[in-house]
């Protein structure tokens, strides 16, 4: 719903949204941590980009538990890249907990150092509901069930590491 469909359909669960009712619904079901987060031209506080999750208290937790519940009365515009990052970070899994059953996440440990990608890939595994991750750090994808390898133009499944250790 964020761009409009030029061709084809796009369904969940067998159901087609249609109508910006149906998006906003469907927006509950899937979250999403984009690879360039957005600060706004506006002045938008980090509490209400937590607050957009559906559920304040897990984002806010999240928060917490990746430093940066100390700036949610900052604007977004003030926070650096990391801390944008794991702003995004923590609305997802306000999202989760508010019920979505998706999390689509294009780059999410992109701006984070070292510390922070593996902390980051830790929450995103540990989340109850199937993560969709496009990534280039391969220790985020060492952790995830199944990863798929673009290369040369041809996609192709490689074995998990986990999967190879095991």
């Amino acid at each position: 719903g964020l761009h409009p469909v030029s061709s084809g359909a796009i369904a969940v669960d067998g159901d087609r949204a249609r109508t910006a009712r149906d998006w906003d619904r469907r927006r509950t079901v899937a979250a999403w941590i984009s690879q360039r987060q957005a600060s706004g031209r506006f002045p938008l506080l980090a509490r209400e980009l937590l607050v957009s999750s559906g559920d304040l208290g897990a984002a806010l937790e999240a928060g917490e538990r990746l430093g940066v519940a100390d700036f949610a009365d900052r604007p977004l515009d003030t926070l650096s890249g990391g801390q944008l990052q794991r702003m995004y970070l923590a609305r997802a899994v306000g999202c989760v907990a508010a019920g979505a059953r998706l999390l689509l996440a294009d780059e999410p440990t992109a701006a984070l150092d070292f510390a922070g990608q593996a902390e980051a890939a830790e929450l995103l595994v540990a989340l109850p509901v199937t993560v969709l991750v496009v990534t280039h750090d391969r220790t985020l994808a060492d952790r995830c069930d199944r990863v798929l390898e673009m290369a040369d133009g041809r996609l192709r499944e490689i074995p998990a590491r986990h999967e190879e250790i095991a």
